[in-house]
């Protein structure tokens, strides 16, 4: 399979959620041209991304929503649910576990676990209660996670990586700022940095940089 760039990746996520708000007012066809005007880009861009996965579009109709959806959903792995747990029950990761719009998207959040004696067994929602780390390999096992979140102090991320990797998780978000060194994918999430770009674009349009 060759490699695709994340960016054309990312841009397919964009795509799928404007897709989806199309379907919903009950659209059935959109043209590269009315969907990179959705997005903020070229209408060459948007066909040459779409065009690493096969031809999804006809000349003079553009391109059927549903259909689109579909093979997205299937490019981006959305078409199945992932189970996911979350390590570190601070602010962050309560946060995400009651974040429940991420469902709707074949994300299930499973489990939440810290090393906090005192937030162990806290309630987080109606089906979820802060686990100890010591049962965090066990669940994995048991309840077939492949995503996990990594939403610890920086200082605890490597060695929570090393478990979750051994542990047969697939896929990590990381909100801990620190560079994880491990063999499966990892995406990073630092607020801070999308905070210093939107700033960078403020001061460039300021001085016409």
């Amino acid at each position: 399979m060759k490699k695709i760039p994340k960016p054309t990746v990312r841009r397919l996520a964009i795509y799928y959620r404007c897709l989806e708000r199309l379907e919903q007012q009950g659209e059935e066809n959109i043209s590269s041209k009315l969907l990179a005007q959705m997005v903020h880009i070229k209408d060459s861009q948007v066909r040459k991304d779409l065009s690493y996965f096969g031809n999804f579009g006809r000349r003079g109709i553009g391109y059927n929503i549903q259909k689109l959806l579909n093979e997205i959903r299937k490019i981006l792995g959305i078409h199945k649910k992932w189970k996911v747990v979350i390590i570190g029950a601070g602010n962050i990761g309560q946060a995400i576990a009651r974040f429940r719009q991420i469902e709707k998207h074949n994300f299930q959040i499973i489990g939440i676990f810290d090393t906090d004696k005192r937030k162990v067994g806290k309630q987080i929602t109606h089906d979820l209660v802060i686990s100890d780390m010591n049962s965090l390999e066990e669940f994995i096992a048991q309840n077939q996670a492949e995503i996990a979140v990594i939403a610890t102090p920086a200082e605890a991320a490597q060695s929570v990586t090393q478990r979750l990797e051994k542990a047969g998780i697939r896929g990590i978000i990381c909100f801990a700022p620190v560079t994880l060194d491990c063999n499966i994918p990892v995406e990073y999430v630092d607020i801070t940095v999308f905070f210093k770009t939107l700033v960078h674009s403020v001061v460039s349009q300021e001085y016409n940089i």
